[in-house]
């Protein structure tokens, strides 16, 4: 009998890790979707007033987290965050296996990295094994709109000069399966919120220095043809004609899903039997009931 196939290789791990060292140096000019993500997920702790004493981050940029929760009032209630993961997982998540014990953890986060999984459900699950009963789970991944502008560009000028096309952005998920996503994984009181945002930039290059310096350029696996000076021209044209606003700039669309989800624990809320209640929808409403024989 045969092994079961794996997960579809989508992305290459080692191609992700080594844009993520390129773009290193280059980051903290082009971190503001880092710093937003993180922003939300700071903003949450701050609500929820409890401990998390053991507390790591798989982001691949840690940075903007650790930096936005030292000065907030959550930084008490949160014990010194580590940087967790080889730089294969938090580059890739799942691309190797999580290095942490099993209910070890009150506290992950993994921000701007999730999109980046082969095989998304398998990399929460990971972090879900990882974390203590009712320990929280807050992570950030790039949703399905996101660079919808740049897709269509690069598809019609590689088709116009080559007469074929490749794919050369990531799909991304949407962000309607978020909780699904969780709640697969095992998260009990799954939460995803969808934050979509428009960035103008001067020209199609400009856009392409801040992805380059996120590490979020094409990281497929497979082999990627060079794009030529002459496409990449053609694609600034495209952009520019079809997108381009009233002042010259172009607008670029990001789309960020945040999740939030808890380890299982008896503790927590739990969803009345079916059947169970007491009180009809219509009474609890103060609604009139329309039976349909109404003159």
């Amino acid at each position: 009998m045969s092994a079961s196939p794996g997960p579809p290789v989508i992305f290459d791990s080692r191609r992700r890790a080594a844009k993520l060292a390129r773009g290193e140096q280059a980051f903290a000019a082009a971190d503001f979707l880092h710093v937003r993500a993180a922003e939300n997920a700071v903003n949450s702790l701050e609500v929820i007033l409890r401990d998390f004493p053991d507390a790591v981050d798989l982001s691949a940029r840690p940075g903007p987290f650790t930096r936005l929760l030292a000065d907030s009032g959550a930084a008490p209630r949160v014990g010194a965050v580590r940087v967790a993961g080889n730089e294969a997982s938090r580059a890739a998540p799942g691309a190797a296996p999580l290095d942490l014990p099993d209910q070890s953890q009150d506290l992950i986060v993994s921000l701007m990295s999730l999109h980046w999984a082969n095989d998304l459900p398998g990399a929460l699950a990971q972090i879900r094994r990882a974390l203590r009963p009712d320990g929280l789970f807050l992570g950030t991944l790039l949703g399905a709109g996101t660079l919808k502008e740049l897709r269509a560009a690069l598809t019609q000028a590689e088709l116009e000069v080559r007469g074929g096309a490749q794919a050369r952005v990531s799909p991304f998920a949407d962000g309607f399966d978020g909780a699904a996503l969780l709640q697969r994984a095992g998260f009990a009181l799954p939460v995803s919120d969808v934050d979509r945002l428009t960035v103008r930039y001067s020209d199609l290059y400009a856009l392409i220095r801040d992805l380059r310096a996120m590490g979020e350029t094409n990281a497929l696996a497979g082999p990627i043809r060079p794009i030529s000076r002459g496409m990449l021209a053609r694609a600034a044209e495209i952009y520019a004609e079809r997108f381009g606003e009233g002042d010259g700039r172009i607008p670029a669309t990001f789309e960020i899903i945040h999740l939030a989800g808890w380890a299982p624990h008896e503790s927590q809320q739990k969803p009345l039997p079916r059947g169970s209640a007491k009180v009809r929808l219509a009474d609890a409403l103060g609604a009139r009931e329309w039976t349909g024989d109404e003159d």
